[in-house]
C-alpha cells in the first residue's frame, strides 16, 4: 500500500499488455516460482526471474513516471511491457509478501532508474515508495 491507500489490481496491470498472448504468459510468471532478489521501493519493483537463458533476466518496473510506467527487462522480447515485466507487477500487486517493501534497488536497476530519472528529471512520485499508484487510466498508459 502507498500512503494513500491505492494498490494496483491485476486488471490494471493486465491492461498494460501489447496483446493477449502476452497478457497469458505474463500471468504465468505472476508466481514466486520463477522470481528471485524481488524488491519495490523508491517509485520501482525489480526482480530477477528463471527464463531461457543461462542467466536470470533482470527485470526492473519505474513507477513513478508520471507519463505511466517504464520497462526494462535483459529478454530478448520487442513486446513493451514484456511477459516478465508484467509477471513482477502481477507478482506485486498479488503477494504483497513475495515483493519485498523498502531498502534501495541492486545496482543493476538502480543505475538504469536512476539514468531515466537524471534525463527525464523526476524523482520517485510522492508515496510511490513501496507500492506506487496505479495508472488512472489503464487504458491511457498502454
Amino acid at each position: 500500500m502507498t500512503e494513500q491507500g491505492v494498490r494496483w489490481t491485476a486488471d490494471q496491470v493486465l491492461a498494460l499488455a501489447p496483446d493477449a498472448a502476452s497478457r497469458k504468459a505474463g500471468s504465468r510468471l505472476g508466481t514466486a516460482g520463477p522470481w528471485s532478489g524481488t524488491g519495490s521501493g523508491e517509485g520501482s519493483v525489480w526482480g530477477l526471474c528463471e527464463g531461457s537463458g543461462s542467466r536470470p533476466y533482470r527485470t526492473v518496473v519505474d513507477l513513478a513516471d508520471p507519463a505511466g510506467p517504464a520497462y526494462r527487462c535483459g529478454c530478448p522480447s520487442r513486446k513493451f511491457p514484456c511477459k516478465h515485466a508484467l509477471g513482477l507487477l502481477l507478482l506485486w500487486v498479488g503477494d504483497e509478501g513475495a515483493v519485498p517493501a523498502g531498502g534501495p534497488p541492486p545496482d543493476w536497476a538502480g543505475d538504469w532508474l536512476a539514468g531515466r530519472r537524471g534525463r527525464a528529471g523526476t524523482k520517485p512520485a510522492e508515496g510511490a515508495g513501496g507500492s506506487g499508484t496505479g495508472p488512472a487510466d489503464p487504458e491511457a498508459a498502454r
